[in-house]
């Protein structure tokens, strides 16, 4: 799941921003204050989306843009007097004053795209070490012998076995091998 974070240095403007985006369906974790919340919350999570205010009393946004991971993206809402400096960043950037709509579909763009870019990964197959290799090839070979498969009959009933309990297939060639 995509995580939003509303990092803003007075607690109304925070709780503004997360009120504005709740209401528009955008599901948000936290409002903060200081930039070490901030660090402190994303310690647990996967990936998420940090709508932050320029300054805070513990660091500036570029400052807290280095603690974020990769899998992490900055929407800095910031006065024309900054709005410049900021485009120079990794960073989506909002001018104030801002419009309701301008901040909820930049975050529903912005989760949209981390959304996307999570299933991709995870739709990536599995890289298996050599031991997990060798333990799938001896779990099809005992197939082969005790049920008279095709290697890739055996390997189909491995996946459909795994499909069926839900577990990848190392698991399953366990457990294959237990049973025999």
């Amino acid at each position: 799941m995509v995580s939003v974070i509303v990092v803003f240095p007075k607690l109304e403007e925070a709780k503004s921003i997360k009120k504005l985006l709740v209401c528009n369906g955008i599901e948000v974790m936290a409002a903060c204050t200081t930039a070490a919340q901030v660090i402190k919350l994303i310690d647990d999570l996967d990936y998420g989306i940090v709508v932050s205010g320029y300054k805070f009393v513990d660091m500036m946004y570029n400052e807290l843009l280095e603690y974020l991971p990769d899998t992490f993206q900055m929407l800095l809402v910031t006065s024309q007097r900054y709005y410049a400096e900021c485009r120079e960043h990794p960073v989506v950037c909002l001018p104030m004053p801002i419009k309701a709509a301008d901040l909820v579909d930049a975050v529903q763009v912005m989760y949209d795209r981390l959304y996307y870019e999570r299933k991709k990964k995870r739709s990536k197959p599995a890289i298996r070490s050599e031991e997990e290799k060798q333990t799938i090839a001896h779990a099809k070979v005992l197939l082969m012998q005790q049920k008279g498969m095709t290697e890739d009959e055996a390997h189909r009933y491995l996946q459909r076995i795994s499909m069926d309990n839900g577990t990848n297939l190392v698991e399953t060639a366990h457990m294959v091998l237990d049973m025999y």
